[in-house]
């Protein structure tokens, strides 16, 4: 790795870890939202770095859909165990359990847009303050108009129009009762420099971002893994390709991509040529050209 591009890396990671050390310092109550995606896996290591040799302050949270790649689940929880961190999980089965959201039906229904509620409702709970989280300006345009402080009011709600100024690396972490803060440490980070920090840092990720040999279908133009709970319909052909994932999330929405890259070095290379983001085989972004800025609006991530 070139001296310039480690000058590059070394500058975001300062930066995060300075977010990250600011919300230690001005919140009581913080949480850090953790998915088992790369993305929160650096934010993982970030705060351990940012708080080393002393443990990391605060909880992790997960909103488990109970549709999770079984692979996910299994990184997470050697991940915690590693870190000897407190992990809490909400689960979207207690929210339609208790009628707090009804689950979709039909060949596209997926869990991921319920996990809004669930979350709220956990923070709520636990009455964090602060809510960390690996989201990048660069994944989507809706994600794009976020601050590093992204301010949320009482009723968990982001209205891009109303968000506080962040000049000379100062953050406004006042609020009212109730309110709370979303924060994006990662948010100057492109998906290439994730991938570069990643590869440098040695950092170890789930087996699902590297290329392995899995069942798919294709559904509206993405390929989904056949599993327990996205299976075929009519007309839909199961076949046995060459894929990885470029992100991770709920398997009802997820995309994975076909590519032969085994190991970092192939995938830096590979995302260094994409010309479509990472998102751009997320099913639930494809639900309407505001999918993600409407999910937003109401809470999530």
């Amino acid at each position: 790795m070139n001296s310039y591009l480690r000058s590059h890396l070394i500058q975001l990671e300062n930066e995060a870890i300075y977010v990250i050390r600011e919300i230690a310092a001005q919140f009581e109550r913080p949480v850090l939202l953790f998915s088992g995606g790369k993305d929160s896996i650096v934010m993982a290591h970030l705060a351990r770095k940012a708080f080393y040799p002393g443990k990391i302050p605060f909880p992790f949270l997960h909103i488990d859909t109970g549709h999770n790649f079984p692979e996910t689940l299994a990184f997470r929880d050697r991940l915690m165990k590693k870190l000897e961190a407190q992990l809490l999980v909400g689960y979207v089965q207690d929210s339609i359990d208790k009628g707090r959201v009804v689950e979709e039906t039909g060949p596209n229904a997926s869990r991921n847009g319920l996990q809004t509620v669930t979350l709220l409702d956990t923070l709520t709970e636990y009455k964090f303050e602060a809510a960390l989280g690996g989201a990048r300006r660069d994944e989507e345009k809706a994600r794009a108009k976020e601050r590093f402080f992204s301010h949320r009011d009482a009723f968990g709600q982001w209205d891009p129009k109303n968000q506080r100024p962040e000049l000379w690396n100062l953050y406004n972490g006042r609020k009212l009762p109730n309110e709370h803060f979303r924060v994006f440490p990662l948010s100057n980070w492109t998906e290439l420099d994730v991938w570069q920090y990643i590869y440098n840092e040695k950092i170890e990720l789930p087996s699902l971002y590297f290329s392995h040999q899995r069942e798919v279908i294709k559904r509206d133009g993405t390929l989904l893994a056949v599993t327990d709970i996205v299976r075929p319909q009519a007309g839909e052909m199961v076949e046995s390709k060459i894929v990885r994932f470029r992100t991770i999330g709920d398997m009802t929405c997820t995309g994975a991509v076909e590519s032969r890259a085994s190991n970092m070095e192939e995938i830096i290379q590979e995302v260094a040529s994409a010309r479509v983001t990472e998102r751009g085989g997320r099913a639930d972004d494809k639900r309407s050209e505001a999918a993600m800025e409407d999910r937003k609006r109401q809470g999530y991530f």
